[in-house]
């Protein structure tokens, strides 16, 4: 099992940013699929989320996701809950130590936040449209709430379909140049007419850095263009496969 590289975090907080490779998934969802809601054996899912969970010195059980829903919803974690019972939502905090936060992604940018200070830590699944509906400003006024300084925060992004990768049609460029006209900056022309190319990373990081975090981080890593490394809704569309796997980024509060 091999992870993205990651940036130093805080003291007290265990973090990666899962790649596909070190699991026990067979067919097209080879290696480390974490995601419940693809078509893979159940217990394939499960032994590869254990692996997860034993890298970032948690418990099996304590590793959790929420049922994404690409909304700028915000689940607290006080305890663990298990797969079947997630509450649907896109970002998780807690203040509890020995919970893993997960985020499932295959294309759209997870987001690991952390306050050590305050012991405060967040995980936020930021595709198009709960980039654009707020999730992020939501994950972080949250965590506010329960005692983190924005200020000390850490955000960093990780795998996700680059710009290079992304190419979009003229109505989707449009619901972002509605909201404000400054947002066609990330988006370059198309090799197709009326075609553009989104770059989806640097919206999440252009979002963060108008919250006045403390420090926010961008691994740069293209999810469609490495099928050894990484899952990819879009690629999996384009290979007209019948299912894709989900990667895992998930961090979490160690335990005294």
């Amino acid at each position: 099992m091999t992870t993205a590289p990651i940036v130093h975090p805080p003291l007290g907080v265990s973090h990666g940013f899962f790649t596909r490779q070190g699991g026990v998934s067979g067919g097209i969802h080879a290696g480390l699929n974490c995601g419940y809601g693809s078509d893979d054996q159940r217990d394939a899912v499960r032994i590869n989320r254990g692996r997860v969970a034993a890298s970032l010195a948690v418990g099996e059980e304590a590793l959790i996701t929420v049922h994404q829903i690409h909304s700028a919803d915000v689940i607290r974690a006080d305890q663990p809950w298990l797969p079947g019972a997630a509450p649907r939502g896109d970002a998780l905090v807690t203040t509890t130590p020995g919970i893993a936060l997960g985020i499932l992604t295959a294309d759209c940018t997870p987001v690991l936040f952390a306050d050590g200070e305050a012991g405060v830590i967040g995980a936020a699944h930021a595709g198009w449209r709960g980039a654009l509906t707020g999730v992020l400003e939501a994950t972080v006024q949250t965590m506010e709430d329960i005692g983190a300084r924005r200020n000390r925060i850490r955000a960093v992004v990780g795998p996700c379909i680059a710009q290079a990768s992304y190419e979009v049609g003229a109505e989707f460029k449009t619901s972002f140049t509605e909201q404000d006209p400054g947002h066609g900056e990330f988006f370059a022309a198309g090799a197709r007419a009326d075609h553009h190319q989104f770059d989806l990373a640097g919206f999440v990081m252009a979002r963060l850095g108008a919250l006045g975090l403390g420090q926010c981080h961008d691994l740069a890593l293209d999810t469609y263009a490495d099928d050894q490394a990484f899952y990819s809704y879009r690629r999996s569309c384009h290979r007209d496969e019948s299912d894709y796997g989900r990667q895992i980024s998930a961090i979490a509060l160690l335990a005294d």
